[in-house]
Formats: structure tokens, C-alpha cells, sequence
């Protein structure tokens, strides 16, 4: 790691306004010094490095411009936003990104009055921004609503749902597209930037309007025909009739990294009446950083890394994580059977099928960052009698989840799901934790819903998937690392709704659900120590559950704790119902629930999120004591 970079012109830069204290010549030198600061905090930290190298002057013109925070700056998704975050008031905590009680890793609305929007799943910046915007205009604010939109974030369709609403907000709302990748329009230049600047200006706006005031004293043919006329010759020179046709007045492309034309554009939209403006910036993710530049990723998400190298730290060897143990499972899938194809929204990599594509490129599909449309999308190919896995974390699920419900589970088509980030995440927090899938998949009927227990049961779980055609399949599993056991030779399919016992005791009984296996076990050897008995079943199915070995646990124990990684509504729910629907808990049973807290938890290391969870061995063994009333030495308590 270096030592902290020279930035004379930044240290004096606490908040926006003292931006807008400096002349546009110093801008240069601002950008540069800011983006040698990010690179500097990130190598400390780890954290999203090439989106927010790419929008560093396309922050400051921003915020040179407008008037943050009354002037509301929206960020899509957030991980660029580490720049932003430098210059409104967090320098002092930046190296505390994505750490514990530190900064987030996206905007967060209790973090700063520059952040106005909280932000960590993409495409929702324009409709939030619309929102701003209206409030403002409704009460008779005079503050704008600026939303910065990735070119990716515009493959779903929730962007275009907002544009198609954007009319009403007039001159309030500024959509400011960050084209980093897609090519959109032809590589920008001195030329395009002028045309930006061109179609800006206060000049052409008043010819303009003064041509429309012309067109709309004409007869109404003539009038939409001259309308047609000018939005496509714009269109023709700079690309931008789609949005034109949306209701936003396009302004561009002009180059992101030349601070000094994005606030002379910035001004001229800022002082324009026309309506709602899209400005359209092209970038380069990881500008000015050479490592960051010539990578496939443009070092999208990094771990600490040595500045001057560029090489990042390696993580001591150990297990395969469970994403690349799901890609291997699934590529044999795929070579066994031609029938079995997969699906991802916009994470190829963060899912595996980076690697699946290798091998099967014309069976593997990445529909850009469109949940719901995957989802639909893997309904349509199983009902032409195709074995689709549409793979998708946990969270990002969610936005898909009426699709599930309409076209998935009620046609009951066997759509395999794949769940990763399942639990909790570490440093990215509330926002992608896979919380909630067991509660809102468990109440599907049709539904099978799966949670594995390690590497090898993951595996195993893929194969079942694969060959089950009756109806919805699904199976969760965490980020980060296995528990290091082989990984079978030739899958099994395992028996729907059955579990497992993994030790076999007869006075406390331990139900677990997905990868807190290893911490049930760890329980039980304690709880042994102690005297008391202890099995510990893994059920392996959240729904349906497996009935015969729930009840014969439930009736054949004093006390049973279901454990999973998830929130209220999931495995301890449906055991909880089982129980009082048979009457089990009428001879004295007692049943207690381990699962992740009522609230969103903060990003930090993993392993401190279970402790805070209280989803750890000594908390299973710390819940069986209470319900026994017996002390921590094993003692029965006296009763009162």
C-alpha cells in the first residue's frame, strides 16, 4: 500500500460549495487529485473502483453547477458514488468504506443531506428523481432533481417506465446518462463535444422555440410535420431520437472526462425551459488508472491492492466458493443433458456463468439488469419443454417476485431457480443480503425450495434440480467459501421433501436449515459436553417439509430449535405451523426459532454479522439452556 497522495487544491474542498468557489481552469486539477484520493482510499478499503474513477469529473461539474443539496443529486445503484461521497463531507471516514461502522458502499440516506436517495439495486435513480422533482414543483420549491443513470441500468425496463413519465416534471429534472461501455453513439470528440454544446446553448434553444412558436401557428399537419423535422435532424446528428420520443430534449454526446465542457454543458441545461433534459456523457470505467484501464472489468469490484502494481491481495487458499462449486455443478448439467439452459440478469461473473458460458455460450443467456424479464423469459423456454436455471442472487430476485408468482408458479413450470447470496454479505450490506427469499418462496404452493448445507449437498441439489420437471424448483446458498469437503464424484438426486439426520441424540434436537450445519454440529458437541443429548438433523427442504422426521423429532425430544440463515417467515415458521396444526406442542415440547434478526443489518465481515444474528454455536447452546431452564455448568435452575 502507498502512502496517501499530494491534493493541495482537495484539502480545501470540504462540501460542494467549496467547488463552486474555485475558477473552471482549477477543475482540472480538482478531478485529478480527487481520482489519485479514491484510488488511494480503495486500496485501503477494497470497494467498486472503476465506476467512480469514471465519473470523477462528472461529479465535480455536478456539483459545480447545481446548487446540492437543494439541487437533489440521485445516484443509480451507488457504487460510483465514492467520489461524491470525498467531496460532500466524508473525506475523514472514506477509508472506512464497507467496513464495520464505517461508510457504505452506496448512498445511504442517514449517512448525508447529499444523499437524498438511498441507492444499491440499479435502474431506480429517474423515478426516484421524478419523484423530487414533482415534490418540488407541487410545493413550489425551486430545486431541481438530478439523476446520474449508467448505460447498463437502462437495460431494465423501470428506467423507461420513469422516462415515460418524465413530461411532467418540465425543466426540473436533468437525466445525466453515464455511457461507460455500451457505445451508444460513435466515439466522442472536439466535434461532438461542440454539437453538445451547440444543442445546449441558450442560442439554439431561443431559434428553437421561436421555430416551434412558427410551427404552432401553422395548420396541424404542417405543425407535427416541422416537429418531426427538427427532433430528427437532432436525432441524426447526435443519436438521440429514442429519447426524444421518450419526452426528454437529448444533449449530446459530450466527454465525460472533460470537466470543463460538462460544465459549460451543465450551465446551459441548468439555465434552460424546455422541459426535461437527458445530457448524454461518455466515459471510460477506470480512467486514469492504468490497472484499472486495461482490465476486462475495468476493475469493477477489487479487494486491497497495491497502488503502484496495481495487484490486488490474494485471499489465503482455501475451498471453492459455493458460486463456482454452483457453475461446475451446472456445466455438467449441461454437458449431460442439451435441454438444461441458463439464464442471468446482468451478473455472469458474480454468479458463474462466466464460466458455463465458456463451455455453452449458445445456452447461456445474460438479459441485461432485467430480473423480471429473466424470470418470464425462463418461464417461456419451460414451457417449450426447455430445463432453464435462471441464476440470480437472492435479492435481486425480489424485484422479479410477481413474475414468479404469475407466470412461474401458477402455470406451475418447472423454472429452476438459483439463489446466490443467500444469508448475509459481508461488506455490501443490507442492501444485498439474501434475507428474505425463504419467506417469499415458501408461501408459493408448487413451490420446492431447497437451502444447502455445504459444497457437496450443493451439488447434489443442482442434479435434483435438473431432473425435476413437475413444477417450480429453487435452491439457496450463500457467498463466500464452502467448508472444504469433496465434492461427489457422480451427483445424487435427492428425494423431494426428505431430510437428513446427521447425529442422532434423544433429548435436544436441533432442525438446521442451509450452511449454519457447521454451527449446529459445533452446538451439539458443546451441548453433549454438558450431558445433554443432542441430534441435529439437516432438512435440507425449506418446502415441502419433510413431515415423517419433523414430527418424530418433535415428539420424541424435549426441546427442538429450528436454525436458519433468513428472516422471520421462513423454515421456523413452517415448523411452528406443523406443530400447533398436529398438536405436539401440547405435551410440553418446547420449539424455539433461530433466524436473522427483525431489521436491516449493517455491512460488515460476515462471520460479525452471525455473531450480531445471534445465528452462531454458542448462541444455539445458549437458546437450548434457556428453554430447558438449565445454567451454563449443565445444572437445572431452580424453579420459581
Amino acid at each position: 500500500m502507498s502512502d496517501r497522495p499530494n491534493t493541495p487544491l482537495l484539502d480545501k474542498m470540504q462540501f460542494p460549495a467549496d467547488i463552486r468557489a474555485l475558477s473552471k481552469e482549477q477543475l482540472p486539477q480538482l478531478a485529478d487529485e480527487l481520482r489519485q484520493e479514491m484510488i488511494s482510499a480503495v486500496s485501503v478499503t477494497g470497494g467498486h473502483l472503476g465506476a467512480g474513477l469514471g465519473v470523477v469529473e462528472l461529479t465535480i461539474a455536478i456539483h459545480y453547477v447545481f446548487n446540492t443539496p437543494n439541487d437533489k443529486l440521485i445516484w443509480d445503484v451507488g457504487h460510483q458514488a465514492y467520489p461524491h461521497k470525498i467531496v460532500t463531507g466524508r473525506r475523514d471516514r472514506i477509508r472506512t468504506l464497507r467496513q464495520g461502522g464505517g461508510l457504505s458502499g452506496f448512498t445511504r440516506r442517514s449517512e448525508s443531506e447529499y444523499d437524498p436517495f438511498g441507492a444499491a439495486h440499479s435502474s431506480t435513480s429517474i423515478s426516484a428523481a421524478l419523484g423530487f422533482a414533482i415534490a418540488n414543483k407541487l410545493s413550489g420549491e425551486p430545486g431541481r432533481a438530478i439523476a446520474v443513470i449508467g448505460d447498463g441500468a437502462l437495460s431494465a425496463g423501470m428506467a423507461y417506465e420513469a422516462m415515460n413519465n418524465a413530461e411532467a416534471a418540465g425543466n426540473r429534472l436533468v437525466v445525466i446518462l453515464n455511457d461507460n461501455d455500451m457505445s451508444i453513439a460513435p466515439p466522442v470528440g472536439s466535434l461532438r463535444n461542440s454539437l453538445a454544446r451547440l444543442v445546449s446553448s441558450s442560442k439554439y434553444l431561443s431559434v428553437r422555440g421561436v421555430a416551434q412558436k412558427l410551427a404552432r401557428a401553422m395548420p396541424d399537419a404542417l405543425h407535427t410535420a416541422a416537429k418531426r423535422m427538427e427532433e430528427y435532424a437532432r436525432g441524426m446528428m447526435a443519436g438521440g431520437t429514442l429519447f426524444d420520443e421518450l419526452g426528454f430534449y437529448y444533449v449530446g454526446p459530450v466527454d465525460g472526462h472533460d470537466v470543463r465542457a460538462l460544465v459549460e454543458v451543465l450551465e446551459n441545461v441548468r439555465d434552460a425551459d424546455i422541459g426535461p433534459i437527458l445530457v448524454h456523457a461518455v466515459t471510460q470505467k477506470g480512467k486514469g488508472y492504468a490497472p484499472a484501464e486495461n482490465s476486462a472489468d475495468k476493475y469493477h469490484g477489487v479487494v486491497k491492492f497495491d497502488v503502484v502494481s496495481g495487484i490486488q491481495a490474494k485471499a489465503a487458499a482455501g475451498a471453492p466458493s459455493y458460486t463456482s462449486v454452483f457453475a461446475k455443478a451446472l456445466s455438467a448439467e449441461m454437458q449431460r443433458d442439451e435441454k438444461v439452459v441458463a439464464i442471468t440478469a446482468a451478473m455472469p461473473s458474480g454468479t458463474g456463468l462466466d464460466k458455463v458460458a465458456e463451455a455453452f455460450p449458445e445456452r447461456t443467456f445474460d438479459v441485461g439488469i432485467a430480473e423480471q424479464h429473466a424470470v418470464t423469459f425462463a418461464a417461456g423456454l419451460a414451457a417449450q419443454g426447455y430445463r432453464p436455471f435462471a441464476t440470480i442472487y437472492s435479492t435481486f430476485l425480489q424485484r422479479a417476485y410477481d413474475q414468479v408468482v404469475h407466470d412461474v408458479a401458477i402455470q406451475n413450470l418447472p423454472v429452476r431457480f438459483a439463489m446466490d447470496r443467500a444469508g448475509l454479505v459481508g461488506a455490501d450490506g443490507a442492501t444485498h443480503a439474501g434475507s428474505f427469499d425463504l419467506a417469499y418462496l415458501c408461501t408459493l404452493p408448487n413451490f420446492v425450495v431447497m437451502a444447502a448445507a455445504d459444497e457437496a449437498e450443493l451439488c447434489h441439489m443442482v442434479h435434483t434440480m435438473a431432473l425435476h420437471d413437475s413444477g417450480p424448483i429453487a435452491v439457496r446458498y450463500p457467498r463466500g467459501e464452502g467448508r472444504g469437503l469433496a465434492l461427489p464424484e457422480a451427483p445424487q438426486a435427492l428425494e423431494i421433501g426428505k431430510g437428513r439426520i446427521v447425529r442422532q441424540g434423544n433429548k435436544v434436537a436441533i432442525l438446521s436449515l442451509g450452511t449454519r450445519l457447521a454451527e449446529a454440529e459445533k452446538a451439539a458437541d458443546q451441548l453433549e459436553a454438558k450431558g445433554l443429548s443432542t441430534t441435529v438433523a439437516d432438512l435440507r427442504f425449506a418446502k415441502p417439509l419433510d413431515e415423517d422426521l419433523i414430527r418424530g423429532l418433535l415428539t420424541t425430544h424435549q426441546v427442538a430449535v429450528t436454525v436458519e440463515e433468513a428472516a422471520i417467515g421462513g423454515l421456523g415458521a413452517h415448523v411452528l405451523t406443523l406443530a400447533s396444526d398436529e398438536g405436539l406442542v401440547d405435551g410440553g415440547l418446547k420449539i424455539r426459532t433461530m433466524r436473522l434478526p427483525d431489521r436491516f443489518q449493517d455491512h460488515d465481515k460476515p462471520e460479525r454479522q452471525y455473531d450480531e444474528a445471534g445465528l452462531n454455536a454458542p448462541h444455539i447452546v445458549e437458546t437450548v439452556l434457556k428453554a430447558l431452564r438449565v445454567n451454563s455448568a449443565g445444572v437445572e435452575e431452580a424453579r420459581a
